[in-house]
Formats: C-alpha cells, structure tokens, sequence
C-alpha cells in the first residue's frame, strides 16, 4: 500500500526551460500572498485538465501522461491519469483510495503522519494555500508570465521524496498553473494544468473510486 502512494507522489512530483527570473522584493512577496490567500479561500471547487512530463535522466525522451483533476471543499481531490494508462487516487475524509486499472485499495490518512502532510501538500498545491513556513523554507520568484513560489520541505521524512516543490502561478488568474517535484536523485516531474473551472458544481459522485 505504502508503495502504490508513493509511486503517486512520485508521479506527481516538475517546468520546462527556466524563463529569467529575478527575486520579488518584500513588497511584491506581501502583495502576491494576500492575493492567492483570497483566491484560495474563495475557490470551493475547481476542475482541470493536466498533462505531466516525467524527466528521468536515463531515459532519453520525457515519460508523458495526461489526465485530469478536481477539487471540492472541504479537502475533497480526485487526481485522475486516464492515458496512456488508467490510474486515480481520491483523497476524502481522511482516507486515501487508490483505483490502480480496477484494482482498488483504501488507507486511513490518520494513521500515518507522512501520509497527513501528503495529503495537504497535494491539496496545497491545487488550491495555491502552500505559505506554511513552518513545513517549508520558501523563496519567491517573478518572471514575465509566472510568480514563481520555491518550496524545500523542512520535514526529515518529506524530504527524502522532496528535494524541491515549485509553483508556478499564472499573473492574472493568481492560480497554479504549473507544479515541479524535484526527487532528490535530481529526476523531476512537470504538470501543467490546462481548461481551468473554478466553482462550478461538482458533485461528490466525483470524488468515488
């Protein structure tokens, strides 16, 4: 079971050529936390499409996948791969169910501590709620398209999955449009999200495996 969790992690765990970026000033870092903080609080829903790119280094080409997402307060998230394989795993209730091609299996979140800061940084980084400074050391980055948030956990067991977390915030929009995982072997994963919808309906039908 533990396995098939982390495999998920690290599947999810990211961007493309690193466009120039400079360091925001104390002044921009203020402004753009108090402007995601409000998104994410007024963001009850959201549904997207995603497509990932693996980048291991032995492999010569990026493993690609794509599949889509949503998410529903309070802490509901379906993370659905639907090619070129058939893969999901829900978060609810504090539990874990996985649906591996029809094969299922379900774990209990509270039993486990590593499991609890999975499931709020999978969370985390949907709804852009990631300016915990107690769980992560946290530097901010603009660039002409991207606010960029670099995350290195603090947490010993986190970090020997986690080397470092970024997110890419769209501008406008102050949502994540964009999620690196960095492995500490240096191999990461990039997902971008694409045909956003924030607080549309969703059912909690949505969120069965």
């Amino acid at each position: 079971m533990k396995n098939s969790v982390f495999y998920f992690l690290f599947l999810i765990s990211t961007a493309f050529g690193v466009a120039q970026e400079q360091k925001m000033s104390t002044a921009e870092i203020t402004a753009f936390k108090n402007a995601v903080n409000t998104v994410a609080k007024n963001t009850k829903s959201l549904t997207t499409d995603f497509v990932q790119y693996k980048h291991m280094d032995f492999l010569s080409k990026d493993i690609e996948t794509s599949g889509r997402m949503a998410f529903k307060t309070p802490g509901m998230l379906l993370w659905q791969y639907t090619k070129p394989y058939q893969y999901s795993v829900i978060f609810k209730n504090n539990k874990i169910a996985i649906n591996d091609a029809g094969k299922k299996s379900e774990m209990n979140v509270g039993n486990s501590k590593m499991f609890a800061k999975l499931n709020k940084l999978i969370v985390g980084s949907v709804s852009g709620d990631m300016f915990d400074e107690n769980e992560f050391t946290i530097s901010y980055f603009k660039s002409a398209e991207h606010t960029i948030t670099k995350l290195l956990p603090k947490d010993a067991a986190l970090k020997k999955y986690i080397k470092q977390m970024e997110l890419y915030f769209d501008k406008k929009a102050n949502m994540v449009s964009q999620v690196k995982m960095i492995e500490p072997s240096g191999d990461y994963t990039t997902i971008v999200f694409k045909n956003k919808v924030a607080n549309a309906q969703v059912s909690d039908s949505v969120f069965t495996n």
